[in-house]
């Protein structure tokens, strides 16, 4: 969904998902991630500006190959990302590859992805829960997102997720879902 009001959403139903988050398991229970959040509007257009400049080498620049253009093209998809902008709040899941310790040393983290896409599984399961919307928005190239949201570079930019109500005349492509029986494999086969 990429039609967001800007009806003003508390900071407290921020701070739910992010405890449900935080509830995710994880590699050696090391919780590798965390979620930075921005609700100032400079910040969100600085990162607005900044996603639209790598999906504007990603769709007219050629970054994106013509396979994966045709799988979006349904979705009508685009480098314009203006929602950024509209949306009262947009939070970014960090991986931390490691852990800066009290000594200064790093510690390394372990099953990472794994831990992050997890804890942003139940990010998401929150905010849908609180009647709030969401887009897994991942710009790709991030790196920007380490700089302007003043990460340190044991952690790399997971999922941007721009977080609001949807827009009244919010448009949302009718996509299937995999019906059950394609989603379920039995192991070993059962009869009957």
């Amino acid at each position: 969904m990429r039609f967001f009001s800007d009806e003003p959403v508390p900071r407290a139903c921020v701070d739910i998902a992010v405890a449900a988050a935080n509830t995710a398991p994880s590699g050696a229970h090391f919780q590798p991630w965390k979620f930075a959040v921005i609700g100032d509007a400079e910040t969100k257009h600085r990162i607005r500006v900044a996603a639209e400049e790598e999906e504007r080498v990603n769709y007219e620049g050629g970054r994106i190959p013509p396979e994966w253009r045709a799988a979006l093209a349904r979705l009508e998809t685009s480098s314009d990302k203006s929602f950024l902008d509209a949306v009262p709040w947009i939070v970014v899941g960090f991986a931390e590859k490691s852990t800066a310790m009290p000594d200064g040393s790093l510690r390394k983290n372990y099953y990472v992805n794994e831990s992050v896409g997890i804890a942003c599984g139940f990010f998401i399961a929150a905010l849908h829960a609180m009647g709030l919307s969401t887009l897994t928005h991942t710009p790709n190239p991030m790196g920007f997102l380490t700089e302007i949201c003043a990460r340190p570079g044991n952690e790399r930019p997971y999922i941007l997720f721009p977080v609001g109500y949807a827009a009244a005349d919010c448009e949302v492509p009718d996509l299937a879902r995999k019906p059950l029986a394609e989603a379920i494999a039995e192991s070993p086969r059962q009869s009957g």
